[in-house]
């Protein structure tokens, strides 16, 4: 859905009210393309005086569980050495709380800690798994070091005594 300044509106609307007779809204609307449903409905706010003064929009206001961690990261470097009453100052134009601040920098400090305990256990893992799999990997390779050994003697043995007779 398109948005249109005021202005745009309010222009569009003097344009309608002032076409020429041969002119058409529909055809006005395509030339500025706009809806024709849409220029109707400026024109009829704009007759009710309510174009110019712009409706109070609903917006939709992000949750501070909308924010996302580069956001959440920017509003403690932003509020970072403020006082309490500053913080909530800023907290009100940001549509926050002065909790959510320190939810999400605990959080923040919390997920910095939990990878080295991770990683200590994942690298444990990973070295068990990786003996395990070098072992593996031996056994395979002597069974196939075997496997040809035994191929080339029987190669040379039939070379040296002949084919074997069937009985």
């Amino acid at each position: 859905m398109a948005k249109f300044s005021q202005e745009f509106k309010v222009e569009s609307v003097k344009k309608a009210l002032s076409r020429n007779q041969g002119q058409t809204l529909k055809e006005l609307a395509d030339k500025l393309g706009i809806g024709y449903s849409t220029l109707q409905r400026w024109i009829r706010l704009a007759q009710n005086n309510k174009l110019e003064s712009p409706e109070k929009l609903m917006t939709q206001e992000k949750s501070p569980g909308d924010w996302n961690k580069t956001e959440q990261l920017e509003a403690l470097m932003q509020s970072y050495g403020l006082n309490e009453e500053q913080v909530s100052s800023y907290c009100r134009e940001q549509g926050i709380y002065p909790h959510h601040l320190e939810e999400w920098k605990s959080e923040f400090i919390s997920e910095n800690q939990e990878p080295e305990i991770i990683s200590k256990r994942e690298q444990k893992k990973l070295r068990q798994d990786n003996k395990r799999l070098q072992k593996d990997l031996n056994r395979k390779e002597k069974a196939l070091a075997e496997t040809a050994a035994l191929l080339v003697l029987s190669k040379k043995c039939q070379a040296i005594w002949g084919e074997k007779e069937v009985d």
